[in-house]
């Protein structure tokens, strides 16, 4: 499995996964972006994916909502329980949303050969993301949510709020 992955990986032209997924769903993915091949990646219709972005489905479900701009250099990642975007979202360069975490209880063998959870991570609709954010498994960003450039989200953002800081924070609830 392992080698079909990698060969899908490689050997399949930016420009013709570009070219699938505009006559699958309608939606413009540069041929610059590293986007896999996967039946767990479902993405809306006028949504843009720019150049140097990574977006890795192999092991989760991964759903984009229609009308998202997904800025250059952002790398999103999804596991067992997923990651779901909202319609009408705006994601800043270089954001990074990884759907899943290691736990690191045991001193006896190395993290990275330890348990792999996934809790998920659900941003809401209309939710503007900051450059250089990080959005942590286990997150939810209410809808209408906008979060501050280079913020960690960490826990639940609720609706119509502007958050901030490492981790973030609701500074202010809009009306």
């Amino acid at each position: 499995m392992k080698i079909i992955r990698l060969l899908k990986r490689f050997l399949i032209p930016g420009v013709f996964v570009s070219l699938v997924y505009f006559i699958k769903y309608r939606c413009i993915i540069s041929p610059r972006a590293e986007v896999e091949t996967s039946p767990y990646l479902v993405v809306g219709k006028k949504t843009m994916i720019s150049s140097f972005c990574k977006i890795k489905t192999s092991h989760g479900p991964l759903t984009i909502g229609s009308n998202v701009s997904i800025g250059p250099g952002c790398f999103i990642s999804s596991s067992k329980n997923g990651v779901g975007i909202g319609d009408h979202c705006l994601i800043g360069p270089n954001v990074t949303i990884i759907g899943n975490k290691y736990k690191y209880d045991r001193l006896d063998i190395p993290i990275y050969m330890q348990e792999e959870t996934s809790e998920g991570i659900r941003i809401g609709e209309n939710v503007w993301i900051g450059a250089g954010t990080v959005v942590i498994d286990g997150a939810s960003i209410g809808d209408n949510v906008i979060i501050a450039p280079n913020s960690v989200v960490t826990k639940n953002i609720p609706n119509n709020a502007i958050a901030q800081g490492n981790p973030a924070k609701a500074i202010f609830i809009r009306r």
